[in-house]
């Protein structure tokens, strides 16, 4: 049984330090951790602190048991082999080393091809690989809501005949869940190189990358209740093996001269120098934290909590809710008549709501829509129609304020 008290009492952030109850609706920057996740990090410091491959005494031979199991478990976890999966800093570093490592694959005949609705990350690391390679780089465009329309994106994949295709599962901006097996089906056809974003889906979705099809697929702990600077990078074996290394240095190598060296297979390969093991200890208890909840429960849910909200605010008649409330993972965004997104966000924060405001690293978008940015609500499980309520009610006090 879905029991929303309890989860909540799982999160300590969830209460402020004064008791004062924290109405967080920014889960799209970073998810809220639960006490396990808080417990794995503080317990290595603690108990078992010692750096993993390296060391023939106890400690080190413990950390770095616990350290592989971990990689089992979030490789299980999204379907694919631990042979497959890169610890990495996040998804921005995941993409980077994708895009950097297909360096010597692409030319200027090349077409690199994103969408209108990216974030940065998935943006600017396609942009150097332009430039570095000769290629060029073409968008998917969006339609006035922020809506990327199948029909026309299967055209420009036909058209453009990429040979990579990079585009998000699901937008930071807008929470608009895109047809990426269907792109990258149509992609593959013309031997494409894939990577799915999954910043944002991999807590609200439970992606299964092999169903995906993906060749690459990136994600952040933090937005999954992981702790911060971990990511990881899936990648299908072989994909791995053709990308160069992206930074060099210790742990990555089998043998290294003066004049030479010669590196791991992957995915040692691309992780150099000590890794977070704490982070990636963290990241395994919140992993063990979902595994111990039924995914279908919490993804309904949201899906009410998140139909409550619409609901609620169309009695507005001055917000402007942009993109696709069909299909969505839980955010929403708007605008507020002439209003600028910090005013609103500023003053919804003194009636006790964490929210965001602004272009959410999202300034192509933003351009599209014609707007400077959009205030954007974003749900997980752990939020209540309480939640929803408050937040209601504040931004009725604020625009009252603001009339």
């Amino acid at each position: 049984m879905f029991d929303i008290d309890a989860i909540r009492g799982d999160f300590p952030a969830l209460i402020h330090h004064q008791q004062q109850e924290v109405v967080y609706l920014d889960s799209a920057a970073t998810s809220q951790k639960p006490q396990c996740v808080i417990d794995a990090i503080c317990d290595f410091y603690k108990n078992g602190n010692a750096n993993v491959h390296r060391g023939a005494h106890r400690l080190s031979q413990l950390a770095t048991k616990s350290y592989e199991e971990a990689r089992e478990k979030a490789a299980k976890f999204i379907n694919c082999q631990a042979k497959e999966l890169v610890w990495t800093k996040g998804a921005t570093e995941a993409i980077n080393l994708v895009a950097y490592g297909l360096t010597h694959l692409l030319g200027k005949n090349d077409v690199i091809l994103i969408s209108e609705l990216e974030h940065h990350a998935n943006i600017v690391p396609w942009q150097q690989l332009a430039k570095r390679s000769g290629a060029s780089l073409r968008a998917i465009p969006v339609d006035s809501d922020g809506i990327i329309h199948t029909e026309q994106a299967l055209a420009l994949i036909e058209e453009q005949k990429p040979k990579v295709l990079a585009i998000s599962h699901a937008s930071n901006a807008l929470g608009n869940i895109q047809p990426v097996q269907t792109l990258i089906k149509a992609a593959k056809a013309h031997n494409a190189f894939t990577l799915v974003d999954g910043a944002q889906s991999l807590l609200h979705l439970r992606p299964d990358v092999k169903a995906l099809d993906c060749d690459f697929f990136v994600f952040s702990a933090h937005k999954c209740l992981g702790p911060t600077g971990l990511g990881a990078l899936y990648g299908r074996y072989q994909c791995l093996e053709a990308l160069d290394v992206f930074q060099t240095g210790g742990e990555m190598v089998t043998k290294v001269s003066i004049k030479q060296t010669q590196f791991n297979p992957p995915p040692s390969k691309f992780e150099t120098g000590t890794p977070n093991i704490a982070g990636v200890l963290g990241f395994s208890a919140a992993i063990d934290y979902l595994n111990g909840l039924e995914s279908a429960q919490l993804r309904e849910h949201e899906l009410q909590l998140f139909t409550y909200l619409c609901e609620q605010l169309a009695q507005f008649s001055e917000v402007r809710i942009l993109g696709d409330m069909d299909n969505n993972i839980g955010t929403i965004s708007f605008v507020v008549g002439g209003e600028h997104p910090y005013d609103l966000a500023t003053l919804m924060d003194m009636e006790g709501i964490a929210l965001r405001h602004g272009h959410h690293c999202a300034q192509p978008l933003m351009s599209a829509l014609g707007v400077n940015g959009t205030v954007r609500v974003s749900l997980a499980f752990y939020n209540n129609k309480a939640d929803v309520d408050a937040f209601i009610t504040a931004l009725t006090n604020t625009l009252e304020m603001m009339a």
